[in-house]
């Protein structure tokens, strides 16, 4: 997901990526320690973008109290 896409869409939706983004990673962690994790760069994009959304939640409410 780019930042692009992630900005298009409001706070509550970013919010419920975040739970639905942090579940999948835990299940890739669980699959790895088990050794059934086939796609491990995965995990690494998994986690950039729960970051990439965020930082654009961080800016929006620093726009706000401006």
């Amino acid at each position: 997901m780019s930042a692009k896409e992630i900005r298009e869409k409001s706070n509550a939706e970013l919010l419920k990526e975040i739970d639905t983004l942090k579940a999948e990673l835990f299940n890739l962690r669980f699959q790895q320690a088990v050794g059934q994790l086939e796609n491990s760069a995965r995990i690494r994009t998994v986690r950039k973008t729960i970051a990439r959304i965020k930082t654009i939640l961080g800016e929006r409410a620093q726009e706000t109290q401006d």
